[in-house]
């Protein structure tokens, strides 16, 4: 595996690790409906960023040359935001979840991004100081 591929693991991992926290957080301390809307924002957004991933890894060769028509690549990024938006506003114009929780829920991937920088900075001052 290269250093890419266990990098890309190890956020997938840290994805469902944040999601996990969140939501068994919200639902010590919310209500049924703002936990739903962390647990769904949390899937929706972890299924939006590996369809983006998968979009991505078939665009482009090991070496970067683009395998797909650019206005493939566009399209299903147009195609995709579009049900992401679809699904966001079915979730909060029927109320099935509290907005704050769907955002915080939509966050995750961000703050696993965030934990995984800090991560790997950490790892890095660590070993310089050895």
């Amino acid at each position: 595996m290269t250093g890419f591929e266990i990098t890309l693991k190890t956020l997938q991992n840290q994805n469902w690790i944040t999601l996990f926290i969140m939501s068994s957080t919200s639902f010590i301390f919310m209500n049924s409906e703002f936990t739903l809307g962390v647990i769904l924002g949390g899937l929706i957004i972890i299924a939006n960023f590996n369809v983006l991933r998968h979009t991505i890894l078939r665009a482009f060769s090991l070496d970067g040359a683009m395998q797909a028509k650019k206005m493939s690549i566009i399209a299903k990024y147009y195609f995709r935001l579009a049900v992401l938006v679809i699904l966001i506003y079915i979730l909060i114009k029927y109320k099935w979840v509290h907005p704050v929780g769907l955002t915080i829920g939509l966050s995750i991937i961000v703050f696993s991004i965030i934990c995984l920088g800090i991560h790997i900075i950490w790892k890095t001052h660590s070993r310089e100081e050895s």
